[in-house]
């Protein structure tokens, strides 16, 4: 089948790479400009326009694949389907009306749950066991298509969002590959989603993963890795030594179940260096102060001559 490919992101690189070695053939791909990057702040193209220029595919940028212009171009290029993977805009029916084979979603996570743009994240942040791909037929309504295929894999223990989507990533290429063939054999099954176990991963804000320590130590743990490597778990520092404050953002950290201290509030350093929680303790394992690298909590209780007694604190703003 001739595939019209609207995506952005890196999740779906996995999916093209599997797509341009197969009996499909990509005609066109659209994704989003290029936008400013790095400390210069230079355009840099989204991770699917460098993948299209490396493997000789044609592309185009566009702040709104639902212009006329947009359209036109991808109707010249006759799709038999669409696969929207990781785009970052809303499609409208005229595209969505387009092939005569649909137009298909690769979604990461088991729906109707975690409908939304930070599927990867909130899943790990409410501490669910598993998650999954999804492909679905694309809706009006946010990622409330119909059902074509669906994979599940385990959440591991330690696993943080960079992680799973990697894994995930993985995971959606030869399920895309397999729904693909049976799109074009006129064997796929369509099936609706229960919709009234909808959830939603709605996208991630800085201030959401401000931490705030009187919360159980296993909720904490969960939110530092939902969202590593962004936005990144923050929380301030301060040293009762020598006064100063800090952002810092904690990329690693397990609960560990101990009593709680009944003289120490939550967010201080008992005498083990592990953070007093709402419930039981935190221990920071991997941390990256502002406008530094990413260390070893060690490293940084050398550098800064970490004790018991000082403090994590939530951000205000």
């Amino acid at each position: 089948m001739k595939i019209v490919y609207l995506g952005s992101g890196q999740f779906g690189i996995n999916c093209l790479d599997a797509v341009v070695q197969s009996t499909h053939h990509i005609g066109l791909l659209v994704t989003q400009p290029a936008g400013p990057a790095g400390r210069g702040r230079k355009p840099k193209p989204t991770p699917a326009a460098q993948w299209a220029r490396d493997n000789a595919i044609p592309f185009v940028e566009t702040e709104n694949v639902n212009t006329p212009n947009s359209i036109d171009r991808i109707a010249a290029c006759r799709p038999d389907v669409i696969v929207v993977i990781a785009f970052g805009q809303k499609i409208g029916p005229d595209i969505i009306n387009l092939p005569p084979k649909g137009a298909i979603n690769v979604h990461a996570s088991l729906l109707p749950k975690y409908r939304g743009a930070a599927p990867i994240n909130w899943a790990i942040i409410n501490g669910e066991e598993k998650t999954g791909i999804s492909i679905i037929t694309l809706a009006d309504k946010m990622d409330a298509g119909q059902i074509l295929a669906q994979a599940t894999i385990e959440i591991e223990p330690d696993e943080t969002a960079g992680r799973l989507h990697d894994r995930l990533a993985q995971t959606a290429a030869p399920l895309l590959l397999d729904t693909l063939d049976r799109i074009a054999a006129g064997a796929a099954v369509y099936t609706e989603q229960d919709h009234a176990k909808a959830t939603l991963a709605p996208k991630l804000r800085k201030m959401d993963a401000f931490l705030d320590f009187n919360e159980p130590a296993h909720i904490l743990a969960n939110k530092i890795r939902g969202f590593w490597p962004w936005p990144g778990a923050s929380a301030q520092y301060k040293s009762t030594q020598t006064g100063k404050a800090e952002r810092v953002i904690i990329a690693m950290a397990r609960e560990t179940q101990t009593e709680n201290k009944p003289n120490l509030p939550p967010g201080t350093l008992d005498e083990n260096l592990e953070v007093v929680c709402g419930r039981n303790t935190l221990k920071i394992t991997k941390i990256k102060p502002a406008g530094s690298h990413l260390m070893n909590f060690k490293a940084f209780v050398n550098g800064r001559q970490t004790k018991p007694g000082d403090i994590f604190d939530k951000i205000d703003r």
